[in-house]
């Protein structure tokens, strides 16, 4: 089957302001010998399943839809002792799955979740839609890891919700080296909420990984901290695109957002777009990106110290990709994140 041929879908364009810069073809012409749902890999807890009739501002949501519009809802109703593992591993080449999921959680609930998505298998895509519904002074920290194999796509649409006094953080992890593209979308109706998202793209080889986030402001003191690093070598390539909307009804709104990216080779390639639109004066909001590679000083003073090149390189590396996992706050996820092994899970 080809995406493409798929009746009564609106396909996103290379040429439509969100979708420029990203060539959806190659995902859309190919021809897959098999669609499938991609179910959750040892996974103990029990999940109820509904159809999803909600309709998502990002052209992104409808595509997995259109397949299948049967989504999964995970239910949290009380706090997290140990963050919810989900494992999305692929196995099969060849195959286009999908695979959606709702996470509920209930008000004043404290919750952790991880979420990977894995393969070695060859031509083979994911369609994925996420919403997190955060209830009244609901507290959640999610973090994901994408770690695909050259050939291989996918895409991911995300939309969180949040009710009165919500804090929503949510870290994403681009280890890949396939095609993906990540729409996170969130309309803050609600009061004194809190969103925060910080992204790592370490892409390598020919990686080709687009972000897209949009975040409207509608009601007051509402927070907003968009903060995205890229690694590029060889001839990887990033596309983020940062656009936070603040309404006139969102006063006392805060919106930040900035992206930093190396280029640690002549090949790679980055496009940053941060975005603000604003319709008041009564609010905070600022919005930078920088573009450079490791600094030259920094490697000379460490070569001087008796370090090697190379080790003063990973040094300078590490220290800048490590910035994004320091914002996670639980423990067991920074543990988690820091102790990922592609390995395991395929």
């Amino acid at each position: 089957m080809q995406i493409i041929n798929l009746e009564n879908l609106n396909l996103p364009q290379k040429k439509e302001e969100e979708f420029l810069k990203i060539d959806f073809a190659p995902l859309f012409n190919y021809d897959f010998k098999e669609q499938k749902v991609l179910e959750f890999s040892k996974l103990s807890l029990e999940l109820k399943e509904q159809k999803d009739s909600e309709i998502y501002e990002s052209k992104l949501f409808s595509i997995a839809n259109s397949i299948n519009s049967n989504q999964k809802v995970l239910t949290i109703k009380e706090d997290t002792l140990e963050p919810i593992i989900l494992i999305n591993s692929i196995k099969e080449d060849e195959t286009l799955f999908t695979n959606n999921l709702l996470i509920d959680i209930k008000d004043g609930v404290k919750a952790s979740i991880i979420e990977v998505f894995v393969t070695d298998k060859n031509n083979s895509s994911l369609l994925c839609n996420r919403v997190i519904k955060a209830g009244k002074n609901a507290n959640v920290e999610y973090a994901k890891i994408q770690d695909i194999k050259e050939s291989n796509s996918f895409l991911l649409a995300f939309k969180t919700v949040q009710d009165n006094n919500s804090n929503v953080e949510i870290s994403n992890f681009e280890l890949g080296n396939g095609f993906s593209v990540n729409s996170f979308e969130n309309k803050i109706d609600a009061l004194h909420v809190n969103y925060e998202l910080n992204g790592l793209n370490k892409l390598r080889s020919s990686a080709n990984s687009s972000t897209l986030v949009r975040t409207t402001h509608n009601n007051e003191s509402s927070r907003s901290n968009i903060n995205y690093k890229n690694s590029l070598l060889d001839s990887s390539r990033a596309v983020v695109k940062i656009n936070s909307i603040v309404t006139q009804t969102g006063l006392y709104s805060k919106a930040f957002q900035n992206c930093n990216s190396i280029l640690l080779s002549d090949d790679a390639v980055v496009f940053a777009q941060p975005f603000l639109e604003i319709f008041i004066d009564e609010l905070e909001a600022s919005h930078g990106t920088t573009t450079g590679t490791l600094d030259k000083d920094q490697l000379y003073y460490l070569q001087t110290r008796g370090i090697s090149k190379k080790d003063a390189y990973e040094m300078l590396l590490e220290a800048f990709e490590s910035s994004i996992k320091d914002n996670l706050k639980d423990e067991k996820i920074k543990e988690f994140v820091e102790n990922y092994k592609k390995e395991n899970y395929i």
